[in-house]
């Protein structure tokens, strides 16, 4: 009877190799999920954006584009195959071997419930990702959405060279859009018609104050340049940053928007927001300009 009981429970003895290459697969698949998808706060630092972008086509606060998904989880399934072609006996055996004693399974239970947690906590930011690379369209042209809150506080610099953030956007009330020094297009005219409507409506205290969405070239020192280009006024703004710091800004705006790796250029829409003088968004118009005027007669 003894016999038989000692001969039902696996052999004793350390793990083997493909048991310890077993977890360094695993040690890898969860750090390299973590580059890729962990929450880095408002200011996503310079190196991790590009790391992402380079390892997983990730834009600054984005997803992975479509092969970066399939490294992430292709990858995994692939080594973990070979280690099942080439040590799977050996492998059945060592999990049946750490199975059989009680602080190894305890181990493993406290692992997987910590594995479950940043499942979910990487779940939420790649739903976020998601949200912000899917804003809310408004359906309609020219059609205004009220709402209210307050915009980003994220640290950007205007064309004076000085310190500035949308959340500073208090006392007075403001038209803010975005846009970028390179486009000949959609751009020059948002600007010009936003100030066009500003001076039909004789709102002369609103100021225009426009994010660039081309961090990469309309750099801190060309702001000035820009700002001379679209004839702001003396008390508008043009506001630029670090690429992540931009970056992350407009997705707290939900502007939609694709750069053009080959040519720099960034695809977008246009989209003005009337921001009132206590410093809240109050209302968001995508196209239909002939509108601004009418809002800007509402704003206060």
């Amino acid at each position: 009877m003894e016999d038989r009981v000692v001969r039902s429970h696996p052999p004793a003895g350390r793990p083997s190799p493909a048991f310890a290459a077993l977890l360094l697969v695993l040690a890898i698949t969860v750090a390299w999920w973590a580059l890729a998808l962990w929450p880095a706060g408002a200011a996503e630092p310079e190196w991790l954006s590009r790391t992402r972008a380079a390892c997983f086509g990730s834009a600054p606060g984005g997803l992975p584009d479509a092969g970066g998904w399939v490294l992430l989880i292709g990858e995994p399934i692939g080594m973990l195959g070979v280690l099942a072609v080439v040590w799977g006996h050996t492998l059945r055996r060592d999990l049946k071997r750490v199975y059989a004693v009680r602080r190894w399974r305890l181990a493993a239970a406290g692992i997987a419930a910590v594995t479950l947690v940043g499942v979910a906590s990487l779940g939420v930011r790649a739903a976020r990702g998601w949200a912000r690379g899917h804003p809310t369209v408004v359906r309609g042209p020219g059609v205004p959405l009220r709402l209210d809150f307050s915009p980003p506080a994220t640290a950007l610099v205007d064309q004076h060279g000085t310190g500035a953030s949308l959340a500073d956007l208090r006392g007075r009330p403001a038209l803010l859009t975005v846009a970028f020094g390179h486009c000949t297009t959609v751009c020059p005219t948002v600007v010009n018609d936003l100030g066009r409507a500003r001076r039909t409506a004789g709102r002369a205290d609103v100021q225009l104050v426009v994010v660039t969405l081309d961090p990469w070239r309309d750099t801190p020192d060309r702001l000035s340049s820009i700002a001379a280009h679209w004839n702001l006024g003396a008390g508008d703004r043009v506001l630029s940053g670090s690429v992540a710091d931009v970056e992350q800004v407009l997705d707290s705006l939900g502007i939609g928007r694709r750069r053009n790796e080959t040519t720099g250029d960034i695809e977008h829409g246009g989209t003005v927001m009337l921001v009132n003088s206590r410093g809240r968004i109050e209302w968001r118009l995508d196209g239909g300009w002939d509108r601004v005027g009418e809002l800007l007669r509402r704003v206060r």
